[in-house]
């Protein structure tokens, strides 16, 4: 089985539902985890690199040193061509890497259930609107040169990019599950009725996160 490293910057933000949705798919997952001391390699052991999200910003590497690491072996995976997905921190980090910039979003914070428009279908997103998590108050602010624009939402332009063939950036969360987005909100001080919303759209979310998985597994397996 194809097996992907994911780097996790957090104990609240795992894979969610794509610990289930990948393997199903073909692609066995392998975490690290930085946060309790360990390594973050210089390049990708595997096939496959899935950067994932957390609290700190892009730049705090005081905060999570690891993050300079972190920012390389996704540099080193773009110019490799391993296929990557990072998810919010995670396509931030992967914005920075390849060159870009990420700033306070000037929107301020996109919580909860939200929407974005793929105007660019590609290998690992259908162009149209779907339905997403979101939970970040950062944004790319500034794409890596070259890198394509596929998707958007009305408070932040920069919902989804590509660097490369294979490297992909997506602002949302496609792995939230319900428990995740309700720790997240008690975390920050956020009404449960954001994760209420979350849940009345789950089978919707669902079906959306499943598809980005199986299409990120085919890439990967060939």
């Amino acid at each position: 089985m194809a097996r992907a490293l994911v780097v996790q910057h957090t104990a609240h933000e795992g894979l969610g539902n794509l610990l289930q949705w990948l393997p199903a798919a073909g692609l066995d997952v392998h975490p690290i985890h930085p946060y309790l001391g360990h390594r973050v390699p210089p390049s990708v052991e595997g096939d496959a690199l899935i950067v994932l999200g957390g609290p700190m910003g892009a730049y705090d590497d005081a905060e999570a040193p690891w993050l300079p690491a972190t920012r390389a072996l996704l540099s080193t995976a773009v110019d490799d061509g391993v296929p990557t997905i990072g998810i919010c921190l995670g396509a931030q980090l992967l914005a920075v890497a390849a060159g870009g910039e990420v700033q306070k979003g000037s929107a301020g914070p996109e919580l909860g259930l939200g929407q974005v428009e793929v105007m660019v279908g590609d290998e690992l997103l259908s162009a149209g609107s779907m339905p997403v998590v979101q939970w970040h108050y950062d944004a790319v602010t500034r794409m890596p040169d070259g890198a394509e624009l596929l998707a958007s939402s009305d408070a932040y332009r920069v919902q989804a990019f590509r660097v490369g063939d294979v490297a992909w950036g997506l602002q949302f969360h496609v792995e939230a599950t319900e428990a995740m987005v309700r720790e997240w909100a008690e975390s920050d001080g956020v009404g449960p009725e954001v994760a209420d919303a979350v849940r009345f759209a789950d089978d919707a979310l669902r079906s959306a996160g499943d598809e980005v998985a199986r299409r990120f597994a085919r890439i990967v397996i060939g």
